[in-house]
């Protein structure tokens, strides 16, 4: 997603203004496009326009199909190769997952506070219950991090990390004692919260997307580790099913078969993120996407629904929480019902084309 604002300029009319906000919102939220691209294209824009002397969509055309014909044709292969189904790069990702994690720590403080009141106790079994929690929360989110990005040995590996953190904070909370050390004020763990966001999103998204990125060996990938490295980016970053992955690398596997003897795979196909960016390419990506979204939907609204049934049972356990889970179970359940539809509509318009 391209962070942007909307451009300062002054267009002619007030439907030129809106048309340029409708092509701004569209490179902002809906294209794979860099910083700075849709403030640079609609400054072109401006430009024509005044030049006509016409309406920018007599001009330039529709908005939403002016924008997408931009990202297609004016945004290079190489930053698209890097961008996952949702549009994002690893150091977006990792600045999301953390941020996000940084907002339920604000959350959590700011409903205990309203429910249980001003101070927060803290023991030593509590203290390692959190640090359990807390370490592997991001570990885990870590581990999406590494797979969207087509690292799979190091998403097994963050998953590890994360459940023996877990399972580690857990055993030590239920060992340590439960005497009170201090109590904090419920207000300084929400500061905690909103410190933890904000370091999230000065984070620099180059480095960390170099930290996801696999070194190349100076004399380039022999075969094996590029056809490794092809089906390991169409699964995580473009969202293929593995029959699918390997479909594809069996094909490229054959097709070498074929060429000189001393063609390589990067010789002959390229660049291997690029070529994988191209194979995901076409009518089926966006079902691919739609049916992430869906998954992950689904996977919500059942988590959820068990936390907000385990709250609804017993009178005993009943609070605020039970409101919040059931809330959330709302959102998730709405939300996978309508990537479901999609999905539909789009399976349907695919076997219509064929």
């Amino acid at each position: 997603m391209s962070k942007t604002r909307t451009p300062e300029l002054s267009w002619a009319r007030q439907e030129d203004q809106e048309w340029a906000d409708a092509v701004h919102v569209r490179l902002a939220f809906d294209e794979d496009v860099p910083v700075g691209f849709a403030e640079e294209m609609l400054a072109e824009a401006h430009q024509l326009v005044a030049e006509a002397g016409q309406p920018a969509a007599d001009v330039l055309g529709d908005p939403v199909a002016y924008a997408r014909t931009l990202a297609a044709e004016r945004v290079s292969e190489r930053y698209r190769a890097g961008i996952d189904t949702r549009g994002l790069r690893p150091g977006d990702r990792v600045t999301a997952s953390l941020g996000s994690l940084g907002f339920l720590l604000f959350g959590v403080f700011g409903l205990y506070w309203i429910q249980d009141g001003l101070w927060v106790p803290a023991s030593r079994s509590s203290l390692a219950g959190f640090a359990g929690v807390a370490l592997g929360a991001t570990l885990g989110c870590l581990a999406f991090v590494a797979r969207a990005a087509g690292l799979f040995r190091g998403m097994w590996g963050f998953l590890a990390g994360a459940a023996a953190t877990l399972v580690g904070g857990i055993a030590l909370a239920t060992m340590l004692s439960e005497e009170r050390l201090f109590r904090v004020p419920a207000p300084v763990l929400m500061l905690v919260g909103v410190a933890w966001m904000v370091a999230a999103f000065q984070l620099p998204d180059d480095r960390v997307n170099s930290w996801f990125t696999p070194a190349r060996p100076a004399g380039g990938l022999d075969d094996d580790r590029w056809l490794a490295r092809l089906e390991n980016l169409l699964r995580g970053r473009h969202g293929m099913t593995a029959g699918e992955a390997r479909g594809h690398v069996r094909e490229a596997r054959q097709h070498l078969t074929t060429a000189p003897r001393d063609g390589r795979a990067e010789d002959v196909f390229g660049d291997v993120e690029i070529y994988a960016l191209r194979l995901s390419e076409g009518p089926r990506r966006q079902q691919r996407v739609t049916r992430q979204k869906f998954y992950g939907a689904l996977f919500s609204s059942l988590l959820f629904a068990v936390l907000a049934a385990d709250q609804l049972i017993d009178p005993q356990e009943r609070s605020g929480w039970a409101a919040c889970y059931v809330g959330a179970f709302g959102c998730a359940a709405w939300a996978a019902v309508g990537e479901w539809r999609r999905l539909r509509k789009l399976r349907a318009t695919g076997a219509d084309r064929a």
